[in-house]
């Protein structure tokens, strides 16, 4: 059975009771989260809240304890034919860039389309630099990582996921490892993702970049979801007066 999200939009990402416990502590609990299809949600909240360990947890990078995730129809479960297969579909892209220093801008990008998707050389190099040119970076394209900016480097990161043509994004506080004149270019290329429609969850503490992109933000504290609610809703009229006081403390 189908379930929705966002008015007749399908869900793409279902997450239902979910816990997380590292040893004794409890990161995630009884966390429940729909993604519709083409919706932007940001993930907001203190440090520690557990925002990062939800998106790790919907591309399996960490074993949820007990409740579940289904991710575009599939269960996630510790069988790796599940796993591979959910990966194939959720593009990640993390604080620190994850570039394979040994390779170029490109080959970074076309590595995983002709290992996991089986393009040729030919058709992956063309994917990579249609995506680099994309996210305005093409002409480094020949560049290897530590020639780059973070700023670049981050670009080139959001090609490369892009490259396997994922059904999803997923940002981990994508500009928490940037100096501050680096921000805005990397928060420009995923507003202009969220324009084309793609479908993302983003946890970030860029209040008005969240602003700008989300339909629904919704605002962690304590390993749960405390509420959530759309932008101008939240930032103009917080329910709840942790939320009150994160964004009190954030936005001066």
């Amino acid at each position: 059975m189908l379930e929705f999200a966002e008015g007749n939009r399908a869900s793409i990402v279902t997450v239902e009771n979910l816990v997380k416990r590292f040893g004794h502590f409890t990161a995630l609990n009884d966390v429940n989260l729909t993604v519709a299809v083409g919706e932007k949600i940001v993930l907001c909240g203190p440090s520690g809240s557990g925002k990062s360990t939800l998106i790790r947890c919907i591309n399996h990078i960490e074993k949820h304890d007990a409740g579940r995730i289904v991710v575009d129809g599939i269960e996630l479960s510790d069988r790796m034919t599940d796993v591979n297969g959910i990966r194939r579909e959720v593009g990640m892209v993390f604080q620190s860039f994850n570039l394979f220093p040994h390779l170029s801008v490109v080959e970074n990008c076309m590595l995983a389309p002709m290992k996991v998707r089986g393009l040729s050389r030919t058709d992956a190099h063309e994917r990579a630099i249609s995506l680099l040119r994309k996210v305005r970076i093409h002409d480094q394209a020949n560049k290897y990582p530590g020639q780059l900016s973070g700023g670049q480097q981050q670009r080139v990161a959001i090609a490369r996921a892009l490259c396997m043509q994922p059904k999803i994004m997923l940002f981990d506080e994508p500009t928490s490892a940037l100096d501050p004149e680096m921000v805005k270019e990397v928060l420009d290329t995923i507003v202009e993702l969220a324009k084309d429609g793609m479908t993302m969850v983003c946890v970030t503490h860029e209040m008005g970049f969240a602003r700008e992109i989300a339909d629904r933000v919704v605002f962690m504290d304590r390993g749960s979801i405390v509420e959530e609610a759309d932008p101008e809703t939240f930032f103009r009229a917080p329910r709840t007066e942790r939320a009150r006081d994160f964004l009190g403390q954030i936005i001066h």
